[in-house]
């Protein structure tokens, strides 16, 4: 699929930064548990989110052919005040204008260091939209708060992560997703409310060669349908599947073993 265009992608950064500060600034407990990354309470979270954004962009600034060591980032572990939602949000509202001035100015195509299939600014352009987007789901249920995205980029969200999959599925040979090959099976996604313009079904094929996936309408094993805010939600775990207006139409335990077995790192 064609990714949607770098200064969409940057607009969205900076869209999710000022959602996500506004999370930050909603009276929510820091210190809560965040139920969808329960090793985190909330202001882990938004610093962990905070960080990557401040790690991609000194790769992008330094023009960096290497992994850097996330260590050499300049304030990538936030402000020294704990708790302090004030400094957070401050912290966060640098960091999101900083990271988006330097994708815009690199554009698309500058060669930089990417773990991925793809090592331009770019491909961190679109990484970090998804990121934050995900994660932003991630403190918005933490903090008992409405969740929305813009159709385009939760389609998109769906590609990238399959896209993610069936890279770390060829190159990392130990990673859990090696599990999904086998007989052939396949998943349909179906968003059953996605608006013109924006088509939103995708078929998954599980092959003794990989994974293959495309969008499309097409019979399958296993289909998950719903509102692709969900379908996206649960595709990336982070909704049970039995949760909000989501059905599982066939094999069930297909799509738990796909839920468990795509990962990546």
């Amino acid at each position: 699929m064609t990714p949607l265009g770098h200064d969409r992608y940057c607009d969205e950064i900076d869209t999710q930064v000022r959602q996500l500060r506004a999370v930050v600034t909603s009276g929510a407990d820091l210190a809560a548990t965040v139920p969808t990354c329960p090793d985190w309470s909330l202001e882990q979270l938004v610093r962990h989110t905070g960080g990557a954004l401040r790690w991609v962009d000194h790769i992008v600034r330094s023009r960096a052919q290497g992994e850097v060591p996330e260590g050499e980032v300049p304030h990538a572990e936030g402000p020294e005040e704990k708790g302090d939602a004030a400094a957070l949000d401050a912290w966060l509202a640098d960091t999101g204008a900083s990271v988006v001035e330097a994708l815009r100015e690199a554009g698309p195509d500058t060669a930089v260091w990417t773990w991925g299939w793809e090592h331009t600014t770019g491909f961190w352009a679109r990484r970090m939209a998804h990121e934050i987007t995900v994660h932003r789901a991630d403190a918005t249920l933490a903090a008992g708060l409405p969740y929305e995205v813009a159709p385009e980029i939760a389609a998109d969200a769906i590609d990238e992560w399959l896209q993610i999959v069936e890279y770390v599925q060829r190159v990392m040979p130990d990673d859990p997703a090696r599990d999904l090959r086998g007989p052939y099976r396949s998943i349909h996604l179906h968003a059953t409310d996605a608006p013109d313009g924006v088509h939103a079904e995708w078929v998954v094929e599980l092959t003794e060669e990989g994974v293959r996936w495309r969008r499309g309408h097409e019979k399958a094993t296993v289909a998950l349908r719903g509102p692709l805010t969900e379908v996206l939600l649960a595709f990336y775990r982070r909704l049970p599947l039995d949760g909000g207006r989501l059905e599982v139409l066939g094999e069930r335990k297909l799509l738990e073993f796909w839920l468990e077995r795509a990962t990546f790192g």
